[in-house]
């Protein structure tokens, strides 16, 4: 009920001898229901007056106190016996705070409440003697699962189920940067994903906590990614596939086997041949026997396919929104243009076509638009899951998955739930 006014009937009968008829009195009684109690950091609200702010330009503990009819000299006993717990200079400008103060007609403060963020807050208690603690809201992870065809992009998709746009970067940079290449999924492709949200006091949504698992099917190839605990001490959780396979695979050292490296990357290269004269060389040169095949160092698309001038039969695959690499003067091509090659793919042979004084692949690697040194790239060398925890790990996904792939799927475009059959690759 709240404040709101209960009515009592109380009924009086009163025996009155007139012409031998009851006489019925009734009485209404007001009574006051008492509010129920609202509890925010640890204290009733219905106790205090509540006022609460931000920190503007020019505020500081002093002047929000003083500004609430507290003197100087109390201000400066409060800040020196909290200063060992919260540094009283570090309140920043937008950052929220709430004063509780006494239920009377001068309303003066007996807590202060600072919140650096949404999870934490630094109470500053001075109702009878002076202390002052840092605690955190009691924090509530909600699992859910989202699936979908794309009709769109993966974060309009998202965005039309009022999905967060964290999980589309989850998805995008950190579970599947070296396995699908977000800038280029198809219309048709589907997914299916296993997610926790984050809530602050059961009613501030705070975002995606973490992805459980997921099952991306692109281009008819069913990828699957799944969170696993691999050091419960240092609390490290890594993404692998169905078959324990690690997701964040490093592109490979060298696109031949069994090569050696004839020419480095160097700008600074000076040719005797051309009188010494710069000649910068942006490449990596594997030698190899004319025929030996040439291997994609990564999952990607390839976006070049052709013949031309210096760089003879060459190929250039885009493995992320990052990534490039481009490999020169093959003998033959062996991918066109739009396709998807994943890492290990062969995809030409070793040639001598174009500038060339030998049988080698010129191995380009191109980060955000720009030729770059692949040996001086920081680029995940993630280690496969431990041979010791393999057994653990298929028995954890088990349930998972079985759970992920009797998702349906909905498809927002034909409105009606797609029933689909994924028959996995070896």
């Amino acid at each position: 009920m709240g404040s709101k006014y209960l009515v009592a009937l109380v009924v009086l009968l009163a025996f009155v001898g007139c012409k031998d008829k009851e006489q019925v009195v009734v009485e209404e009684i007001a009574v006051v229901e008492k509010p129920a109690d609202i509890y925010e950091f640890g204290f009733n609200l219905n106790d205090f007056v509540v006022k609460r702010d931000t920190i503007r330009q020019g505020d500081s503990f002093g002047v929000i106190l003083e500004r609430n009819k507290i003197g100087y000299p109390r201000i400066f006993s409060i800040a020196e016996k909290a200063r060992d717990t919260f540094d009283i200079r570090r309140l920043q400008i937008g950052k929220p705070y709430t004063l509780l103060c006494s239920k009377d007609s001068l309303e003066t403060p007996k807590c202060f409440i600072y919140q650096p963020n949404q999870e934490e807050f630094v109470v500053i208690s001075f109702q009878d003697s002076i202390h002052a603690y840092t605690s955190r809201k009691p924090i509530k992870y909600v699992e859910k699962s989202v699936t979908g065809v794309l009709n769109s992009s993966i974060s309009q998709e998202l965005d039309k189920k009022g999905i967060s746009p964290i999980l589309t970067n989850m998805l995008a940079e950190q579970i599947y940067a070296w396995t699908i290449d977000f800038t280029r999924l198809q219309k048709g492709d589907s997914f299916k994903v296993i997610y926790t949200d984050k809530y602050i006091d059961d009613t501030i949504y705070a975002g995606v906590h973490n992805v459980k698992a997921v099952v991306f099917n692109h281009k008819n190839t069913p990828y699957y990614a799944f969170r696993y605990r691999t050091d419960s001490i240092k609390n490290i959780y890594e993404y692998y596939n169905e078959a324990a396979k690690d997701l964040r695979r490093a592109f490979l050292k060298a696109p031949v086997q069994f090569s050696r490296i004839s020419s480095k990357y160097n700008l600074n290269r000076r040719i005797a041949y051309y009188g010494f004269a710069l000649r910068p060389h942006k490449g990596t040169d594997f030698a190899a026997a004319i025929g030996t095949p040439i291997l994609a160092t990564a999952n990607g698309t390839v976006t070049e396919s052709q013949y031309k001038g210096g760089n003879g039969n060459y190929v250039k695959i885009r493995h992320n929104s990052t990534y490039e690499t481009q490999y020169l003067h093959m003998q033959k091509r062996k991918v066109n243009v739009g396709q998807h090659v994943k890492q290990g793919d062969v995809i030409g042979w070793i040639g001598m076509t174009g500038n060339t004084g030998g049988p080698h692949v010129c191995y380009r690697f191109w980060k955000n638009g720009k030729q770059v040194d692949p040996f001086k790239e920081k680029l995940s060398q993630s280690e496969p899951i431990a041979e010791s925890l393999k057994g653990d790990y298929l028995d954890f996904i088990r349930p998972i998955k079985l759970k992920l792939d009797t998702l349906p799927i909905f498809d927002e475009s034909k409105e009606k739930q797609v029933k689909t059959t994924v028959t996995q690759k070896e």
